[in-house]
């Protein structure tokens, strides 16, 4: 019996051990894209209120700290560090939860500011090379072009549809948006010129008329268990590493307590020894 708990306790620490191993690769890897986006993109996002290097350090940092709790104590059985990794990663799964929540119940309130970011990144296009290339990568993977439709470009300076505009670019979009042609085999970059000049009928033939909002959201919808399948399995990764933490310190104060137990035992046993058994027979030589 005694070997099968033995075994049982082994699993459940090397298994949390592989977990938080797990756990860490992945969120190092997706805290480590997020960080570049928002290191490329910091003049865009306006909430964001310290140095983005520094966001990375923090947010690295954090990412260390939690993992080597959980490393740690189930390799070293210290229920205090399981327990602070255990309440971590509660609190962490409840602001998830509650970020679901929020963002479901303020779906308006959620576009509206992404809408807001996305124009304020058209404003800044051309202003810095990679967010430039982010946007040119976006349009040309959804398809899409501007924010809601293509004369959205047109609150970029260099794409304003103006007489006063003196730019070469005025009233047209980026060669993203133009239409690949099957055909086609060198890049026309001047296949945007003069497009928002055109009706939305006459300029689907060149350039993708649908804005990058619409496009993304109806991704979104299309692929939803893929992005319910992945949020599902970060969640499930943390649930299993709580409940393997909690299996860990409920075994490690069981095997305390035995300890104790016996070692009360083997107290009263030593003192009962002190004191000779009633009606023993002594030689009296």
């Amino acid at each position: 019996m005694k070997t099968r708990e033995m075994r049982g306790y082994r699993g459940i620490k090397y298994t949390l051990f592989i977990c938080c191993y797990v756990f860490w690769v992945s969120l190092s890897n997706l805290t480590l894209c997020v960080s570049v986006c928002v290191l490329c993109c910091a003049d865009v996002v306006d909430t964001l209120t310290v140095d983005p290097a520094l966001l990375l350090i923090v947010v690295g940092s954090v990412m260390f700290l939690i993992t080597f709790l959980g490393c740690f104590g189930a390799l070293r059985n210290a229920t205090c560090l399981l327990k602070m990794f255990l309440g971590i990663l509660v609190a962490v799964l409840l602001l998830q939860i509650a970020a679901g929540v929020v963002g479901y119940l303020f779906t308006d309130m959620v576009m509206e500011r992404t809408e807001r970011l996305m124009m304020k990144a058209i404003v800044r296009y051309r202003e810095d090379q990679d967010l430039e290339n982010a946007i040119d990568f976006i349009q040309k993977k959804f398809q899409c072009c501007g924010v809601e439709s293509y004369k959205d470009w047109s609150h970029n300076v260099y794409f304003e549809c103006s007489d006063t505009n003196p730019s070469l670019e005025a009233c047209g979009v980026p060669f993203s948006c133009c239409i690949h042609q099957q055909n086609q085999t060198v890049l026309n970059t001047m296949c945007g010129y003069g497009m928002q000049q055109l009706e939305e009928r006459s300029a689907g033939q060149d350039v993708f008329t649908i804005g990058c909002l619409e496009k993304i959201v109806w991704w979104a919808k299309n692929n939803l268990l893929l992005v319910a399948g992945l949020t599902a399995g970060l969640l499930l990764l943390e649930v299993c590493m709580i409940c393997l933490a909690a299996a860990q310190i409920s075994r490690i104060k069981k095997v305390q307590q035995q300890q104790k137990e016996n070692a009360a035992r083997s107290k009263s046993e030593r003192k009962d020894s002190y004191w000779y058994p009633a009606f023993a027979d002594f030689d009296d030589e």
